[in-house]
């Protein structure tokens, strides 16, 4: 999967430190005990210039805080309890080590970024503990309200950092899932946009198939039996069979130029409407079945997807009839508007053979309930009550 930017608005403070804290989150182990030696570091320094613990204690002190330091992203809560509980003890002992101090403030940055629950009690503990740890041995109420404003002020500065920075990380971490959702629903979208174009062309090369091949059969059928009686008629039915095979063969080199996107009518070559219905009358006639087509109603404009489908279910209907039904003597079709509905009936009064109905896998009956549901209308079919088959569809004229 190609990964998508987060977001090019955004610009992370002090680009600069990047690179640095791309490495930390790669390695945070390495990262957290190299600030730990910088924690270190000061300790050496500050211990070695003011009144710090007792040097046999020091090493002590500077392990507990290397190791409470290290493993901080690993164990927050313990981390701020080790280190606030050793710089409660420190202060009391009167000890002065000011890394103790920095070392709790490092943790309560690290609850505060990785912690959800308890982060704010233990921000409060560790005010009390600081401000008690700054005060010694001196018990006075104005020196212990100045060191709890000073250690209210100083934590909550580090809290907030540290809540900052998970805010941080959870609108990046949301924008990337939502960049990964996005993404997904993108590929998601396109197989369906292509089962889509497969069922569509499935259709469409059915029902030009299907019914051509249909009016050829039975013009072929009809040319042979002529052939015996009638030299003129028989050839006038093998023209015929030449004129719908060259007509399928140009739709189906339409539909695929279409699909192609090749050609100067590319890529939305004309569709067949219902004005081409008359063509489809003109085949059923040439093999011999008797067909009208009528129309009433005042006529609206129709979009081209309606106009498709009432082709293609004429069509459709009128294959069936030359296929199925046994011995029939007529076919009629007859199209009513009626705004905003179209209704189109195509009957006949053969003795039906039960057609098999496909359920929306594009062919047969269950196509045509499919095509008609797409432009928000139905389809419905089965034998008339005084012989013969009926099939309706009802389409919006509006879709």
């Amino acid at each position: 999967m190609t990964p998508v930017p987060i977001d090019p608005a955004f610009r992370p403070p002090w680009p600069g430190l990047e690179p640095l804290r791309a490495w930390a989150r790669r390695h945070p182990l390495p990262a957290d005990l190299l600030l730990a030696f910088g924690v270190l570091g000061l300790a050496l320094v500050v211990g070695a210039q003011g009144p710090g613990p007792a040097p046999r204690f020091l090493a002590a002190v500077v392990v507990v805080l290397l190791a409470a330091l290290t493993f901080r992203r690993r164990f927050p809560l313990s981390a701020l309890a080790v280190t606030a509980a050793l710089a409660l003890a420190l202060g009391l002992l009167g000890a002065s080590f000011p890394p103790a101090t920095v070392a709790v403030l490092v943790a309560v940055y690290t609850v505060a970024a990785h912690r959800d629950r308890h982060r704010v009690a233990a921000a409060a503990a560790t005010v009390v503990a600081l401000s008690a740890a700054d005060l010694g041995g001196d018990t006075g109420i104005a020196v212990f309200v100045a060191h709890l404003v000073f250690g209210t002020a100083i934590v909550t500065t580090a809290f907030a950092l540290g809540v900052t920075v998970r805010t941080r990380r959870a609108y990046l971490a949301s924008l990337h899932d939502r960049a990964v959702r996005a993404e997904r629903e993108r590929d998601q979208e396109s197989q369906i946009a292509a089962a889509r174009e497969r069922a569509r062309i499935a259709r469409e090369m059915h029902d030009i198939i299907a019914h051509n091949l249909s009016v050829m059969i039975a013009l072929a059928d009809g040319a042979a039996f002529a052939a015996r009686t009638d030299a003129g008629q028989a050839e006038a039915a093998a023209k015929h069979v030449s004129a719908t095979g060259r007509q399928a063969l140009d739709e189906m080199h339409r539909l695929l130029t279409v699909l192609r996107g090749t050609g100067e009518d590319s890529p939305r070559a004309p569709q067949p409407g219902i004005a081409d219905i008359d063509e489809l009358v003109d085949q059923v006639r040439a093999t011999g079945l008797p067909a009208t087509w009528t129309v009433t109603g005042r006529r609206f404009p129709l979009p081209p997807t309606v106009e498709l489908a009432v082709y293609r279910v004429a069509q459709e209907a009128l294959t069936n009839v030359l296929k199925h039904a046994v011995a029939p003597t007529s076919a009629t079709i007859h199209l009513t508007y009626e705004d905003p509905l179209v209704t189109l009936e195509v009957l006949d009064d053969g003795q039906p053979v039960p057609v098999p109905v496909a359920s929306g896998d594009g062919h047969g009956l269950g196509g045509m309930r499919e095509r008609a549901s797409i432009t928000g209308g139905a389809v419905e079919a089965g034998p008339r009550a005084g012989g013969g088959w009926l099939v309706r569809g009802r389409f919006g004229g509006h879709a």
